[in-house]
C-alpha cells in the first residue's frame, strides 16, 4: 500500500520556454483583472448575491492547468472564477453570468457559484463545502470505468479539508485507485479563521496517509512549482497508481467574499505577501531578468488583457436579462450522453 511522503523537494520547478512563461504571465493577469473588474461590478449593484474573488491564488490553477490534458476534467468550489477562465472559457460568457444575464454560462440563472462547461470540462463551481470533493471522485470513477486515462483535478480548500465527506472520499478514492488529484487549495483562512486557530494538525496533505494515499506540499505562489508538482501528480494517475493530494499553500488578497471586510488579520500582513510573493509579479521578473520579454511586450500583454476583461464587461451589461419563462427550463435532463470505452 502507498503510504504519504513529501515527494518533490519543495523549490522543484517545471522546465518552461519563453512562450510558456508569457503564456502563464498572461493567464494569471487574466485572471487578475477579470476579479478586480468583477468587484467593480459587485460594487455597482451588477453583480447581485455572493462573489469570491480568486486574486492572490491565481498561480495555482494557471500551474495546475499547464499539467492537464485535453479531456482532462476540473471540478471546484464557490471560488471559482479563475479556474473557468484557465481552462479556457469565455470571459465574456463569465461575466455575463456573474451579471444574471442571458449571454452567461448557465442563462444568467446560476450566478457566481454555479457554472459549468461541458466543452471545457469545467463541472462547477459549488456553493455547499467540500460537496464538489465526492462529485470528482465520482468523475474519476466514469474515466477509469471507460478507460480513457483521463484524470480529474478535484480542488477544494483548507476549511473544506476538514469535512467529513472529504475523508469518505479519499477512503473510496483509494480503495478504486481512482485517477483524481485532491488540490488543497490552502489560502491560511478559512473564511474568517487563520488555520492557526482553526486545525490542530495544519499539514493537510499527510491526512492521506491513513488511506495510503501520496501527497505534497507545494508553494502556490509559484506557477512553476505548482507546474512540476501537477506533472507529477498527473502521471501518478495516469500510471494507475491511484490519488494524489496536492496541497497548495497559496493567499488570498481580499476577504473570504465581498461582504467580508478581513478584519481578522492586518492591513501589513496582506501587504508584505502582495511585496514579497505575487505569483505574477515574480513572473514578470523572471521574464524582463531572463531577457525573454522587455518592458513593451509586457504593456502590450497588459493592454490586450484589459481590452479583453473591459470586453467582457460591455458585453454583460449590454446581454437581456433571461426571460420568465427561463423558470421553468433546465428542471429535468432531456439529453443524457453515456461515455464511451476508450476503444470506441
Amino acid at each position: 500500500m502507498a503510504t504519504a511522503k513529501s515527494g518533490a523537494k519543495p523549490d522543484a520547478k517545471a522546465n518552461v520556454s519563453a512562450d510558456e512563461l508569457k503564456h502563464y504571465y498572461r493567464e494569471m493577469l487574466l485572471i487578475r483583472r477579470f476579479e478586480e473588474k468583477a468587484g467593480q461590478l459587485y460594487g455597482m449593484g451588477l453583480i447581485g448575491g455572493f462573489c469570491h474573488l480568486y486574486i492572490g491564488q491565481e498561480a495555482v490553477v494557471v500551474g495546475l492547468e499547464a499539467a492537464a490534458d485535453e479531456g482532462d476534467k476540473r471540478v471546484t468550489s464557490y471560488r471559482d472564477h479563475g479556474h473557468m477562465l484557465a481552462c479556457g472559457m469565455d470571459p465574456k460568457g463569465v461575466m455575463a453570468e456573474l451579471t444574471g444575464r442571458e449571454g452567461g454560462y448557465s442563462g444568467g440563472k446560476g450566478g457566481s457559484m454555479h457554472m459549468f462547461s461541458r466543452e471545457k470540462h469545467f463541472y462547477g463551481g459549488h456553493g455547499i463545502v467540500a460537496a464538489q470533493v465526492p462529485i470528482g471522485a465520482g468523475l474519476a470513477f466514469a474515466d477509469k470505468y471507460l478507460g480513457n486515462d483521463r484524470v480529474t483535478f478535484t480542488y477544494f480548500g483548507d476549511g473544506a479539508a476538514n469535512q467529513g465527506q472529504v475523508y469518505e472520499t479519499y477512503n473510496m478514492a483509494e480503495l478504486w485507485d481512482l485517477p483524481v488529484v485532491f488540490v488543497i487549495e490552502n489560502n491560511q483562512y478559512a473564511m474568517g479563521t487563520s488555520t492557526k486557530r482553526s486545525t490542530k494538525s495544519p499539514t493537510y496533505w499527510q491526512r492521506g496517509a491513513a488511506y495510503g494515499i501520496e501527497g505534497e506540499e507545494v508553494d502556490g505562489m509559484d506557477v512553476l512549482a505548482v507546474k512540476a508538482a501537477g506533472q507529477k501528480a498527473v502521471e501518478h494517475c495516469r500510471a494507475g497508481k491511484g490519488p494524489y493530494i496536492l496541497e497548495v499553500k497559496t493567499y488570498r488578497y481580499r476577504g473570504h467574499s465581498m461582504s467580508d471586510p478581513a478584519k481578522y488579520r492586518t492591513r501589513e500582513e496582506v501587504q508584505k505577501m502582495r511585496d514579497e510573493r505575487d505569483p505574477i509579479e515574480n513572473v514578470r521578473q523572471l521574464l524582463l531578468t531572463g531577457s525573454h520579454a522587455s518592458e513593451d511586450e509586457l504593456k502590450a500583454i497588459d493592454k490586450e488583457i484589459k481590452d479583453i476583461v473591459n470586453e467582457a464587461a460591455e458585453f454583460s451589461k449590454d446581454s437581456p436579462e433571461p426571460d420568465v419563462s427561463e423558470l421553468w427550463t433546465d428542471i429535468y435532463a432531456t439529453d443524457i450522453p453515456q461515455g464511451e470505452p476508450a476503444e470506441a
